[in-house]
């Protein structure tokens, strides 16, 4: 094992199947390496308050302190699970991240350059994957109470940043449209071949 760990994030609309396709890679994953898997916002004060007094009112707060928020609870998450865990070598899969950030605050009109200067103590991701589906897709199967963002309109918004960041290489796409099964081998496919140069992580 890598004396550090190897930081993976996985992006997408509400609703795209991220957080599935997430668990299915870290389980795939930890047959051959050892991993950690987490999500944003974070299980921790923080994250916690913003999962259960933001996300469901019925109207956003104002973007720059939602922005502040995440930036706030990203520090805190970085902290107490993100750096421990990777200190410790282990390949750490986060259900979003920063690209979350610019993506649906960045969508919403704030500066993108404001959003990475409020994340600037952030750790930077080794691999960002963005799991592509339309966001008429999404919408449709979201059979649960929808938070203040899960909108056609923001969704929308928020697919057009992610594809931005697709276009000049930050985020690797992968379909979203496709079965469950061959989203998963598509995603384990491809974050196996990102991981074959990393010293350490050849398997």
């Amino acid at each position: 094992m890598v004396e550090n760990g190897i930081f993976v994030v996985i992006e997408g609309l509400d609703g795209s199947g991220k957080t599935t396709q997430a668990k299915i890679l870290a389980q795939r994953l930890s047959e051959t390496y050892s991993t950690y898997l987490t999500a944003e916002p974070s299980r921790g004060k923080i994250g916690t308050f913003i999962r259960e007094r933001c996300l469901y009112e019925q109207t956003r707060l104002p973007i720059e302190a939602e922005a502040l928020l995440f930036a706030a609870d990203r520090i805190e998450h970085m902290q107490t699970e993100l750096k421990p865990a990777l200190d410790q070598g282990k390949l750490v899969i986060c259900d979003r991240y920063l690209y979350s950030s610019l993506a649906y605050q960045g969508s919403s009109g704030l500066s993108l350059d404001w959003i990475k200067t409020i994340n600037a103590r952030a750790l930077q991701p080794d691999f960002s994957i963005f799991l592509d589906v339309s966001p008429e897709r999404v919408l449709e199967r979201l059979h649960r109470k929808k938070s203040v963002m899960e909108t056609m309109e923001t969704q929308r918004k928020v697919r057009e940043v992610y594809l931005k960041f697709v276009e000049n290489g930050e985020l690797i796409r992968v379909d979203g449209d496709k079965t469950r099964e061959a989203v998963a081998d598509e995603m384990y496919a491809k974050v196996l071949d990102l991981l074959r140069p990393v010293k350490g992580y050849v398997s």
